[in-house]
């Protein structure tokens, strides 16, 4: 398995969670949105932006969805910042350790590329199995963020996951 650039091709992936509720699950339904907004994104910046950023997740051909990213700051005294990734399957690639992998992957790949101590990600509390691939991913659990999401009619309580860059050193899984 790994992550690769976004292609022209690929841009079917991104429609289909914009345009139908049941592929991006219960946990990541927002709503309806602009189902044009990553084509144009990426027509500008290809979805690798500096601040953000969006990989395919694939094996072998197969495109089981996708990760992405978001450049968080520290503070103007500290001078620092982290990443908040997210990660999104097809509902025929859930269940099968992808999500694990892949955000294992990510995190490798932004600590790689940039200066960042800590990669970090959220999820629903009830988002068990997201919960558990953080944690396989090798992810800590930090705390709880009540009333954090909005989702499906009432606010929801998020679960704060981390790696540090440390805990990644000398790591050759992938």
């Amino acid at each position: 398995m790994r992550l690769r650039p976004f292609a022209e091709d690929d841009l079917d992936v991104l429609d289909r969670f914009r345009t139908d509720p049941e592929v991006p699950g219960p946990f990541q339904w927002f709503g309806w949105a602009d189902p044009e907004a990553w084509r144009r994104q990426w027509a500008e910046d290809r979805l690798l932006g500096g601040e953000q950023g969006k990989l395919l997740v694939v094996r072998g051909e197969e495109r089981l969805g996708f990760v992405s990213w978001r450049r968080i700051d520290g503070g103007p005294v500290t001078h620092s910042f982290f990443w908040n990734i997210g990660i999104v399957l097809m509902p025929e690639a859930r269940g099968r350790g992808a999500g694990a992998v892949a955000q294992r992957l990510l995190a490798r790949y932004l600590f790689a590329h940039s200066p960042a101590a800590r990669v970090e990600a959220d999820t629903e509390v009830d988002n068990t199995a997201e919960r558990r691939s953080l944690e396989r991913a090798g992810f800590t659990q930090e705390g709880v963020l009540r009333r954090s999401f909005f989702r499906d009619g009432r606010w929801r309580d998020a679960v704060v996951y981390s790696i540090l860059r440390e805990e990644l050193d000398g790591d050759s899984e992938s």
